[in-house]
Parts: structure tokens; sequence; C-alpha cells
């Protein structure tokens, strides 16, 4: 997947081609001393989550239901409107569907409501309209919707002050501090300002504020949020040590009549990072109304 670049761009770009090879082994080398640093400082109170030789991935790119008892879930789709994905498409000969929003749902306040009815609007206005979706258009998923991204690993490194969250698609990266204390008022960015903590020898709980607005959602169905949102992550490593979960709260009051809560979960991926570039000839080939990918205006080297 790429998209329409600059002059410049492209040149950066074919270097970056023709540097993939030293780029990808200078990543594993990165991850495989970094993880090594952390294991040194692991221990049973610690899960770990970190290794050069192994990440996290999901196929589900939606929210889940939670376990029993978290109040509101995940937003559903539109009633009106069932989602197919490509893969059940593919197992049941079903065409597939665009991802539409419950935009009936009560949690939803009047302004979130009519945002997402007016995003299915469009998408129904034509065949060929195809909603927004970060990962499928090379930007940052946000938070909580990077947890969403499908297909590909995410690699974590545990550091005794930070903890990093690195996305193979594209290499999109989140920050962790381990404090107890947010900053007072944080300048709104992609991924906000998170702060996490260790509970009950197996659970990593990241605290974020500070989030962005511009482009950003919930979840794929266009739900939208203020810079209010605060969001808890709290990633379980299951007994069995294959699979990761993590049970996601939100809130945002000026949003949603009440918090939501939804589940995400990843297998243990056996394979070491790999160079992936999303922005390169992504263009919009079929006229189908598609977002346009990031473009650097300059080359940045």
């Amino acid at each position: 997947m790429s998209g329409p670049i600059s002059k410049h761009a492209s040149f950066a770009s074919r270097r970056v081609a023709r540097r993939g090879g030293v780029l990808a082994g200078c990543a594993t080398g990165f991850l495989a001393a970094l993880a090594s640093a952390s294991l040194a400082q692991s221990n049973d109170q610690i899960p770990n989550l970190t290794s050069a030789d192994f990440g996290w991935q999901s196929n589900v790119a939606d929210w889940q239901q939670p376990p029993p008892g978290h109040g509101h879930g995940p937003i559903k789709p539109d009633p009106d409107h069932p989602y197919t994905s490509n893969a059940e498409a593919a197992r049941t000969g079903k065409p597939p569907t665009k991802r539409l929003g419950d935009h009936k749902d009560p949690v939803l306040k009047p302004w979130a409501a009519a945002a997402m009815k007016a995003s299915n609007d469009e998408a129904l206005s034509s065949v060929e309209k195809i909603p927004f979706a970060a990962q499928a258009r090379c930007y940052p998923g946000s938070v909580p919707g990077q947890l969403l991204f499908p297909f590909e690993p995410v690699y974590f490194i545990q550091m005794p002050k930070v903890i990093y969250m690195i996305w193979q698609r594209d290499h999109m990266v989140r920050r962790a501090l381990l404090t107890d204390k947010h900053s007072d008022k944080p300048k709104p960015t992609w991924f906000g300002e998170s702060i996490g903590r260790y509970e009950n020898g197996n659970t990593l709980v990241i605290d974020t504020i500070g989030l962005s607005t511009k482009d950003s959602y919930i979840d794929n169905f266009h739900t939208p949020h203020t810079e209010n949102l605060h969001v808890v992550e709290r990633f379980t490593l299951e007994p069995d040590g294959q699979h990761l979960t993590a049970i996601v709260k939100v809130e945002d009051p000026d949003t949603f009549n009440a918090p939501l809560t939804m589940m995400q979960r990843w297998f243990k991926a056996k394979e070491r990072m790999i160079e992936t570039v999303c922005a390169e000839n992504n263009f919009d080939y079929f006229s189908q109304g598609l977002f346009p990918v990031p473009m650097a205006e300059k080359p940045d080297f």
C-alpha cells in the first residue's frame, strides 16, 4: 500500500528502500539489546512481554465484548447495516460490507450520535465510498484505536522507567512512563500522555490523557471523542504465556453518557520484527474517495 508523494519524498523513499535490510537489522538488534536490558531488570512482579524473537498479534480489527460486569461494552455495528468483514466474506461467501456504527446507541451524546450518522450517510452515499481507517491510510490509530491494528505484531520494550510499544506496521511507537502522575496540561497528540504501572505480577496498566481529536476515533466505526478523553488499558498476560488480553476503559463525559469498556486479545507471534512501509504508491486507483495518505513536503534527510 502506498500513496502520492513529493519528488523529494520519493527520493527519500528510494534511499530507505535501498537501506531496508540495514534498517530492519538495526531494529532487530535494537530490540534484542533492549530486551536483554529489560530482562536483567525484571522480577516476579513484572509480566515478561518483551523479546526480539516474538511480538503480539491480533487478527481482529474490532473491539470485543469484555467479560460480564464491566458495564457498557463497545459500540456495535448499525443493526440496519450488519457488518461483514473481508475475512468473513471469504469464509461464508457473503458479500463484504462497510463498517457503519450504531449511531442510535443511547450511550452517545447528541453531538457524537450526529457525527456518526453523518459519517454513515457519507459512506452510504456511494458504492465506491470507503470510510477512513487509520491502519489502511497510514495514520496512527490514536488511543485506544491503535490496539485494533490487525495482522502484524506489536512489540514491547520494558525498561525500568519507560515502556515502549512498537507496531511492525509503519513502526508506530507509543511510550508510557512508569510514574504515578500526569502532567498538569499535556498538549494533545496522536498517542497522548501515557503513564504506566504493574499490578498482580501479570498485568501492565497504562493510563492515557492528552489525546488529539484530529482524525482520531475510539474504534473503526468512527466513534468520536473530545480532548477530555481518558483511557485506561489493562494488559494481562494469560496463564499459558501465549496470549495477552487488554481490558480498555474509555471515559469522556462530553461524548458518552457512561464509560465504555472494550476488549482486545493477541497471541504470541514468534517472529522478529521486519520493516514494513505503508505509504508507498497508495493511490486511489479505483476512485473510492479514499482519505489521502500522509505526504512529506520536504525530505527528512
